[in-house]
């Protein structure tokens, strides 16, 4: 008989041993667990630790309440701007009701990605690419937003989303490019223009000191050869100013009293010798000089040769006929009427025979005769 109790002892130990075997369990801390007994929701929510259920009854089921990380596959999209776009997020959750994670969504994570690709093509097609390049953060807090408002209901509760990466299209980064290119190339042109109008003015202000003191433009050269030495160049360009050389020269020169000057009065010219006959004849110039008269091989003055023909000689012969009319004599006082009847200016000369005007004869001045030659 004590065969028999002794084994019902060891028997009845081993059924308590499997039952608590089977009916034992632990949560872990970043666990909670939700039990369900024939199927309803039974009692809160299990902390973490060791726990007790119903091996056949209760069903135990953990839920993870840790950060969860999700990417959020690429989505193309079109901006409102028109232009076509390729753009990845990460989406951060956790759960904070375990019950409703289980009972109100079938897979909430998966619930959570779906959720996460449909707000971004939303997000997409309501920025402009600008927007998505440079003003992410607000777009990220509209995305969280989206994505929060119907998670809440499921238990689980968005921390943040962040927008990865935005892929452009080939021909959109050459137009990004250029543009950038072109703004920096303005800028650096203001940068340089208003670096030249400052340098201006100091260079003005610098060209006023050294013209009050020349002493300043030697010294300002001999920086330039400092500057110029300490490169350790073969050829040494030293440039001389010009106002150096008249600074030096004016210390060299000897200080002289200055004497008055008279003013000195223009020589006049010798007067031509007056040509007897000259104011009588008309169109001779009494100031022009006379030419010395023509000399023979005897020294003796040589008759002057005229050259109108010699009295007794027929005007017809030399012309080649001998009806030639005589021509009277017209006083210079006698003026020829034109056809309109105006009076014509008298001319100083008598037309000679064959309509051009007698030349007139030049009269030698009265000169002593010359001695003959030895």
């Amino acid at each position: 008989m004590l065969e028999a109790l002794v084994l019902a002892v060891v028997v009845v130990g081993c059924c308590a041993l499997a039952y608590a075997t089977a009916a034992a369990r632990v949560v872990k801390q970043y666990e909670r667990g939700v039990v369900f007994r024939l199927g309803r929701l039974h009692g809160g929510v299990r902390g973490p630790g060791f726990t007790m259920i119903l091996p056949v009854v209760d069903r135990l089921r953990k839920v993870n309440m840790q950060i969860v990380t999700m990417p959020v596959p690429a989505q193309e999209g079109i901006t409102r701007d028109n232009v076509t776009v390729r753009v990845d997020a990460v989406v951060y959750f956790r759960v904070v009701e375990a019950a409703d994670a289980i009972i109100e969504v079938e897979d909430y994570r998966f619930a959570v990605s779906q959720m996460a690709q449909t707000s971004l093509r939303s997000i997409i097609g309501k920025s402009d690419l600008d927007d998505l390049l440079s003003n992410r953060e607000k777009l990220n807090q509209g995305l969280e937003l989206m994505i929060d408002s119907p998670a809440i209901g499921w238990g689980v509760q968005i921390d943040r989303v962040e927008i990865k990466d935005v892929s452009l299209p080939e021909a959109m980064k050459r137009s990004m490019a250029r543009q950038a290119e072109a703004d920096r190339e303005r800028r650096a042109r203001v940068i340089n223009a208003d670096a030249e109008l400052q340098a201006s003015k100091k260079l003005a202000q610098a060209a006023g000191v050294m013209s009050q003191e020349p002493a300043a433009l030697q010294l300002r050269l001999l920086q330039t050869v400092v500057a110029v030495a300490a490169e350790k160049n073969s050829t040494l360009v030293l440039p001389f100013p010009v106002e150096l050389l008249r600074f030096l020269e004016r210390a060299q020169q000897p200080h002289q009293p200055q004497q008055t000057q008279q003013p000195q009065r223009p020589q006049s010219e010798p007067s031509a010798p007056e040509v007897p006959g000259a104011a009588e004849q008309p169109g001779l110039d009494a100031s022009a000089p006379e030419p010395p008269p023509a000399l023979d091989a005897a020294g003796q003055e040589a008759p002057e040769r005229s050259l109108d023909p010699p009295a007794t000689e027929d005007p017809g012969r030399l012309l080649g006929t001998s009806d030639v009319p005589d021509v009277p004599d017209v006083p210079d006082a006698v003026r020829a009427d034109r056809p309109d009847g105006s009076a014509a200016p008298a001319r100083g000369l008598d037309p000679a025979p064959g309509g051009r005007p007698a030349r007139p004869r030049r009269q030698p001045p009265a000169t002593p005769p010359l001695p003959p030659a030895a």
